[in-house]
């Protein structure tokens, strides 16, 4: 037996539970399986681990359909609780796959098989890092799958961090204050978020330290327990900051670290932490690494072609490189 407890935060619990509870005893009828314990915006699911998935399954799609029609009644939920005997293997395995339902009724999945592999390598790996080239989505999925932990109780926080030194630029030259420089390098976190929650819930969380978007100088001498922490952008970290990251990981935590090792922006002196960690790390016990490819680049298709262009142009120099040094 397990207990999840679910945060209604995607629909109002009135709307959910109904009127005189009207819906809340429908769910309890068609969910028996499951004890189910409502209070306020918080449903405490109690049952073995396959009940309480398979109603945690039927919760979000709840959720995903009052998104969608703006209404949830009672033979609504009866035709979601019981709609998968027309579906295929395939649109079932499809169901399981999603990581988020997101604003709007987004549906968030991981879409490639690298993005899969991300997915399941966290479940096995309390680390996980995700090398790939730009648009390969290894932020977006471990953002989802960060949103996910956080909305099924699995941690207490999410703490998103990146270098906030990129492309040659220094904050101290930039105009305004230190949120006003740092905001623009963490946008594109921001930007994940607000795809996965409610505007009011999202500022919420952060006013709270829910969530914590943060630039990577703001982690050292601290430990995060209890917390899902991602990385972005490792491939601009040193060696040394890199290390001082991954030493602040505490109990009851998930680390996922991303980064495209074609785009370090660091001096030439400077080597990566990203590479160097995939050197040293790569045969660690509960340490895994996930590369992706132009295969996994879920942008306009021109962006493929263009990182191909680009990974052509380096393949060439590398070899120009040896050759020279071959005639020496």
């Amino acid at each position: 037996m397990i207990e999840r407890i679910i945060e209604i935060c995607d629909i109002e619990p009135v709307i959910l539970y109904g009127v005189n509870n009207s819906n809340f005893d429908l769910i309890r009828q068609l969910f028996p399986q499951v004890k189910l314990i409502a209070r306020g915006d918080l449903l405490k699911v109690i049952g073995e681990p396959s009940d309480v998935d398979f109603f945690t399954d039927r919760y979000y799609r709840f959720v995903e359909h009052y998104k969608r029609f703006g209404s949830l009644k009672s033979e609504d939920i009866v035709n979601l609780s019981d709609s998968d005997s027309h579906k295929s293997t395939a649109e079932l395995q499809s169901d399981l796959d999603v990581l988020v339902y997101g604003n709007h009724g987004r549906i968030i999945r991981a879409r490639t098989a690298n993005q899969q592999l991300i997915v399941s390598e966290h479940l096995k790996n309390d680390m996980v890092f995700a090398i790939g080239p730009a648009g390969s989505g290894k932020t977006y999925t471990s953002i989802a799958l960060a949103v996910r932990a956080l909305r099924n109780k699995e941690v207490r926080r999410i703490i998103l961090t990146r270098p906030a030194v990129e492309a040659g630029e220094r904050l101290g030259f930039l105009p305004g204050d230190l949120k006003e420089k740092i905001d623009p390098y963490l946008q594109p976190l921001y930007d994940a978020l607000n795809d996965m929650l409610p505007p009011r819930k999202l500022e919420s969380y952060i006013e709270e330290g829910i969530v914590q978007i943060v630039p990577l100088a703001f982690m050292r001498g601290r430990t995060l327990d209890n917390a899902f922490v991602i990385l972005d952008e490792a491939q601009n970290t040193t060696i040394n900051q890199l290390k001082m990251f991954l030493t602040r990981m505490g109990r009851h935590s998930k680390f996922i670290i991303t980064g495209d090792i074609t785009q370090i922006d660091l001096p030439v002196s400077e080597k990566s932490g990203l590479v160097h960690a995939h050197k040293i790390l790569a045969n660690i016990a509960g340490i895994s690494f996930v590369e992706l490819d132009e295969t996994d680049i879920v942008r306009h298709p021109l962006v493929i072609k263009i990182v191909k262009a680009y990974s052509k142009e380096r393949e060439k120099a590398k070899d120009s490189k040896t050759k020279d040094k071959t005639k020496e």
